[in-house]
């Protein structure tokens, strides 16, 4: 009688099998060997398949050379040789003579029909950013996969990381991290923040992110960044450069993307001429986040067929404007006013004087996203007074055109935050 040592209440030892150029055997050619096989091929595993039949994935696989194939049972004396076996079959009879051969040969052997009678059992595995996750619960493949996706999603949008401590390439990434809200910098920006030896921060950037910062990260205020006689940007600037030759990973954190009125290019432009490498890593803007957010969509049909985005930092009469604003005025769909609070009554005023309808809808959404966003409704011939009577403060974005009054149908704050004054 034979007797099988009581292994339960013993956990699996862990260990990552090196199999390139190594003989491992399939037993067993249906959808449990396939979704084994690429792991074993990628692996670089010398794969040999044993099954009278395969399925039509396992077949291509044999076609192209991955892996051979030979069209038959299982015979004792299959695993001579094997450093790993994987036993799948549907004869239990086979399944129970292979796993014995392979205890007598010292053969590690998994089985899909009877994992307390392997002597192997096969992680949940996933693999991100050169990490290799491999999660084991006993008899609960379930959770193994439930804590393996969890594990891999957090190093894959940086919620969960681990500092390196190998040499790594110098550089600079322009970081968008989106109109405020945390939640809203993407996965790839989140990556960058956590591999981040030196942050350069905008007062705009999502600030809640920087105290997800390890200690050991710099964090610099770009608005703190002494100048002297020099501009602002141009101080950020050798900044930037000064602290990516000193052999660091630098992430320029700003506010929605880089490149929409945050000066990124010219950033990128300094670095590539000191020839330090640059990563975009573009974010959501806040030209139709902030305005999604308040429940405005920028577009609705039959009602814009267009948006345009509009700098707002100069008057309309200021010399330095390269706003054509009487094109503006005739166009008929949305326009959305970025940096605008100041001189939102001038701009107004401008595109009344060009033909624009006076009594064209106009919302300004404070602090669009975050806790304390609000909606001030308004028409352009009342919004500087409205702007004013509620004492909107920067940072706003300033809606104009007839998708203001759509908003207003679908209650001002479609899946967002409203504290709004109406």
């Amino acid at each position: 009688m034979s007797h099988r040592p009581d292994r339960s209440e013993h956990p699996a030892y862990p260990v990552g099998l090196r199999l390139a150029g190594r003989r491992v055997v399939v037993l067993g050619g249906g959808t449990v060997a396939q979704r084994r096989l690429p792991a074993l091929l990628a692996a670089g595993a010398d794969v040999l398949v044993i099954a009278p039949s395969v399925t039509p994935a396992v077949e291509a696989m044999a076609e192209a050379g991955e892996l051979r194939w030979e069209r038959r049972a299982y015979r004792p004396g299959d695993l001579a040789g094997a450093w790993y076996a994987v036993v799948a079959t549907d004869d239990a009879e086979a399944n129970a003579a292979a796993s014995a051969e392979a205890e007598e040969s010292r053969v590690w052997c998994v089985r899909s029909d009877d994992a307390e009678a392997a002597t192997a059992w096969t992680p949940a595995t996933g693999r991100v950013e050169g990490v290799t996750v491999a999660v084991l619960t006993g008899r609960d493949p379930r959770r193994s996969a439930a804590v393996r996706d969890a594990v891999v999603e957090g190093v894959r949008d940086g919620t969960l990381s681990a500092p390196r401590h190998r040499a790594r390439r110098a550089g600079v990434a322009l970081v968008g991290g989106g109109p405020g809200d945390p939640d809203l910098i993407t996965v790839r920006g989140r990556r960058m923040l956590a591999e981040a030896d030196v942050v350069i921060a905008d007062r705009l950037g999502p600030r809640d992110l920087l105290d997800e910062l390890p200690p050991h990260v710099e964090v610099i205020d770009a608005a703190k960044i002494p100048y002297g006689r020099a501009m602002a940007q141009e101080a950020i600037n050798e900044a930037l450069v000064e602290q990516a030759k000193a052999g660091k990973f630098v992430v320029r954190l700003k506010g929605g993307d880089p490149f929409v009125f945050g000066r990124g290019m010219e950033e990128a432009q300094a670095l590539a001429e000191a020839g330090i490498p640059v990563t975009v890593v573009p974010g959501i803007s806040s030209s139709v986040s902030v305005p999604g957010a308040a429940g405005i969509p920028v577009t609705h049909r039959g009602v814009a067929h267009e948006f345009t985005v509009v700098s707002g930092h100069v008057a309309p009469d200021d010399p330095r404007s390269l706003v054509d604003w009487a094109a503006l005025a005739r166009l008929r769909g949305t326009l959305v006013l970025l940096m605008a609070v100041e001189k939102a009554g001038a701009i107004a005023d401008a595109l009344v004087e060009h033909g624009r309808d006076p009594k064209t809808p106009v919302a300004v959404v404070q602090e669009g996203t975050m806790a304390g966003q609000r909606r001030v409704d308004a028409t352009l011939a009342t919004v500087a007074e409205r702007i004013r009577a509620e004492a909107v403060r920067p940072p706003a974005v300033i809606v104009v055109g007839e998708v203001v009054a759509v908003g207003r149908y679908a209650g001002g704050a479609v899946g967002g935050v409203d504290g709004g004054a109406r």
